[in-house]
């Protein structure tokens, strides 16, 4: 069997839209691996801190704690005996431990739980696969700013129901896709802030930390020594401290999944449009590639819309899998038989598929190529027809709404049937004729002048504020 960057077999064969890009190792066997690790000696540390732990254990334990020092094959299989790594992984820890400080092994995994150490290492995966997504999201808004900036005034045919309807500006789409992003960012900068430590110990009382902690301080104040040690924990790993532990209680994982599910669903709106503008007839807009990408196997002259094709691919995964990681909150008792063990190859599947499409979205937004000539041509198509809402609505006080509408409806279908042009059809009716001359229907019937607030609406999305790529909003 063909290995994989992180030991395993999963290459991303089946899965491109993830292969290669950065949010992939960070969450990788190995990424997860040392997030545990990472969190066993986080604890050593915050117990050495408040004097329960030995400092030069808590030391020992922190050298001892590196992924590369262990097998996740055979830490893999271990699992299976004990349905969770963490067994397996203080095993493999403490004999790590052992080899150089036997006094210190004493002290791996001390009070704690599985729970305790998978789920902060799960949280440390999630808050690193967000800020490489985050990062990435920063920089397709930037050139999504960009884009409308310079085409805020470009005018193209707004489509609805896949028709055009009336005229807008390909910067009004582009701040609209911004807004979506800018608003997927804050959501994963919020989760990010708020994804806590774990620390309950067997049952979510803490009883062993505690216990252990009472053999080496006699009288200590249980309450005081709880609230250190989950600040403590909780500064180690650069994590948010919880009100409660949360062994079955799984709101950080389901708001991580909301997040991630929107987030997927801003970045196939997005493509889906991207796919629809680029299509041979329309050709408004192009990907951006090097020489090769998208051709056909069968083809020559075709070049596929490769980019946008793997953020849907990736996009229409993540909310049903989002939905899955939601479903886990129904958990029985102090902790679940099988819930929680769901969870964590869905979160990972979330993660490196948002985190794919994101980088993605980057590329193709910093590289995406506007056609404006094409956009006037295929405005035109329908020739004035896209702006009879307006003739309607200067018409409607003088015929009334009904009218109005009545005798554009007509001259409409009569301008498609004879093929002529609608204000030659429009000058001919009488009660057109009786408020419009020619030079009044020819300036109302330009598409260009007919976009409504769309600049001014793309002066407002543009200041609203812009994501950024710190931990911390």
């Amino acid at each position: 069997m063909t290995q994989g960057f992180d030991g395993g077999p999963d290459t991303g064969l089946l899965s491109p839209v993830r292969a290669g890009v950065p949010v992939e190792e960070a969450v990788c066997d190995r990424a997860w691996l040392q997030a545990m690790l990472d969190a066993e000696a986080a604890l050593a540390r915050a117990q050495a801190a408040l004097g329960t732990v030995p400092a030069s254990a808590a030391a020992a334990i922190t050298r001892a704690a590196r992924a590369e020092q262990l097998d996740l094959r055979v830490l893999a299989l271990a699992a299976r005996e004990t349905a969770n790594p963490v067994v397996g992984l203080v095993q493999a820890l403490t004999r790590t431990v052992a080899a150089t400080d036997p006094a210190a092994a004493e002290y791996v995994h001390r009070g704690s739980t599985s729970q305790d150490v998978l789920d902060t290492g799960a949280v440390l995966v999630c808050s690193r696969a967000l800020g490489l997504i985050r990062a990435d999201l920063t920089q397709a808004a930037t050139a999504l700013t960009r884009l409308a900036e310079r085409h805020r005034g470009t005018v193209m045919a707004g489509r609805t129901l896949s028709l055009h309807a009336v005229p807008t500006t390909f910067g009004l789409k582009a701040a609209g896709w911004r807004q979506l992003i800018v608003d997927a960012e804050a959501r994963l900068a919020g989760v990010q802030r708020a994804l806590p430590v774990s620390l309950g110990g067997a049952a979510g009382t803490l009883a062993g930390y505690l216990e252990y902690a009472a053999l080496d301080g006699p009288g200590m104040d249980p309450g005081a020594y709880l609230d250190r040690l989950v600040d403590r924990f909780a500064a180690e790993t650069a994590l948010a401290r919880p009100v409660l532990p949360w062994h079955a209680l799984r709101t950080p994982i389901a708001d991580a999944a909301a997040a991630l599910s929107f987030t997927a669903g801003a970045l196939g709106k997005i493509a889906a449009d991207v796919q629809v503008m680029a299509r041979t007839e329309i050709d408004e807009i192009s990907e951006p590639g090097p020489a090769g990408r998208g051709s056909s196997s069968a083809m020559p002259h075709k070049r596929n819309p490769v980019l946008t094709t793997l953020i849907r691919s990736a996009t229409l995964q993540v909310p049903a899998l989002a939905t899955a990681l939601t479903q886990c909150m129904v958990c029985e008792d102090e902790r679940s038989a099988g819930p929680w063990h769901a969870e964590w190859l869905l979160l990972r599947e979330c993660l490196r598929l948002a985190g794919g499409a994101a980088h993605t979205a980057a590329e193709l937004t910093g590289g995406l190529v506007v056609k404006p000539d094409r956009m006037r041509e295929n405005l035109a198509l329908t020739g004035s027809k896209v702006v009879t809402e307006r003739v309607a609505a200067v018409l409607a006080p003088r015929l009334g709404k009904a009218r109005a509408k009545e005798l554009l409806t007509h001259a409409s279908t009569t301008a498609d049937q004879e093929g002529r042009p609608l204000a030659e059809v429009l000058i001919e009716i009488p009660d057109v004729a009786r408020h419009l001359d020619a030079k009044a229907l020819e300036e109302l019937l330009d598409p260009t002048a007919y976009t409504g607030a769309a600049e001014a609406l793309v002066a407002r999305a543009l200041d609203v504020r812009a994501p950024t790529d710190q931990r911390t909003a």
